[in-house]
């Protein structure tokens, strides 16, 4: 019998350390262990348990990341694989993006990777649906792009939640006001873009679920496409991707951001209005599952070649 890989969450008592024990927990082909409390910031203490591991996901904040991430280096040999679901190694040209449906053949790649980063839950949504334009020429790479977002109040972490769950928050803002937000350069980047997008992210108050958009002007676009266009690329692009899927729009006015929580789905739309030559382009996802610790299974799943389906439920 093979053995079964075993799992160091290292952060699992934040909410994508949680989410992710919470759904491998049962599972049977892998096996999660943990440190004594006491023992949590000991080094040596963490060192010995890392040599001891198949995997380490590193659910902490940036700069713990990078610690955890030289203490493997150090380890030659000795170390485990590591997923990063901090910001810390993002575009860090020595980790993979943790995004397998990123191109074709990307699966491949996390799955050969020692080091792989979990993506961010808002460039999930907007490269997912940038880089099949920017691929497929229709998107030009300098192209003036604006991605717009709102997200459920557990994207902001423990602070945010408690503002939240207190009352004291309103029920709707917009933040990163300073166009400085942490993941533009990670959308950036896996989006295929050289000009840097316009990113407008905001917070309602209901607990997860996410809405990305992505609003274009068709006739600034080479070859002036049809809404239809667009989707015929990203319906190629996605096709048997697994979990990523393409919508069509219906002629829906109104598109909530909680349907898909539960799941690992991505959901992907093209609004669109022929004569108007107007679309905009709609990612929804489930903030806590394909954009944080659903996709944290899935890279793991392919990092340790274990079948984690049974744990990325296709609904809440």
């Amino acid at each position: 019998m093979s053995k079964i890989p075993s799992i160091f969450i290292d952060g699992e008592s934040g909410t994508t350390g949680l989410q992710i024990r919470a759904r491998l927990g049962n599972h049977p082909g892998v096996r999660l262990v943990s440190i004594a409390e006491e023992r949590r910031k000991d080094p040596a203490a963490k060192r010995a348990l890392m040599e001891e591991v198949d995997a380490v996901v590193l659910c902490l904040p940036d700069a713990g990341a990078k610690e955890v991430a030289a203490m493997a280096a150090q380890m030659g040999d000795r170390a485990p694989k590591l997923l990063d679901a901090s910001t810390a190694h993002r575009v860090d040209p020595q980790w993979v993006f943790g995004f397998p449906e990123l191109t074709p053949g990307h699966a491949e790649r996390i799955a050969a990777a020692p080091r792989v980063a979990n993506p961010g839950c808002y460039p999930t949504g907007g490269i997912a649906l940038l880089r099949p334009l920017v691929d497929a020429g229709v998107l030009p790479p300098d192209f003036p792009v604006t991605v717009n977002a709102v997200s459920g109040y557990t994207g902001g972490g423990k602070a945010m939640i408690a503002e939240f769950d207190a009352g004291t928050a309103a029920p709707f803002f917009l933040y990163g006001l300073g166009l400085e937000h942490k993941h533009v350069p990670e959308l950036q980047l896996y989006s295929g873009l050289t000009r840097r997008p316009l990113f407008v992210p905001s917070v309602g108050r209901f607990a997860q679920g996410m809405l990305v958009s992505v609003p274009l002007h068709l006739d600034a676009l080479p070859g002036r496409p049809a809404p239809a266009d667009l989707e015929a690329v990203l319906r190629e692009r996605y096709a048997g991707s697994g979990w990523v899927k393409v919508m069509p729009a219906d002629g829906a006015q109104r598109l909530g951001a909680e349907e898909v929580n539960g799941s690992n789905w991505l959901e992907l739309r093209v609004f669109g209005h022929a004569a108007h030559r107007q679309a905009v382009l709609v990612a929804r996802l489930d903030n806590l599952g394909k954009g944080a610790s659903g996709a944290a299974v899935q890279n793991l799943g392919l990092m340790l070649g274990v079948d984690v389906a049974a744990a990325l439920p296709l609904a809440a």
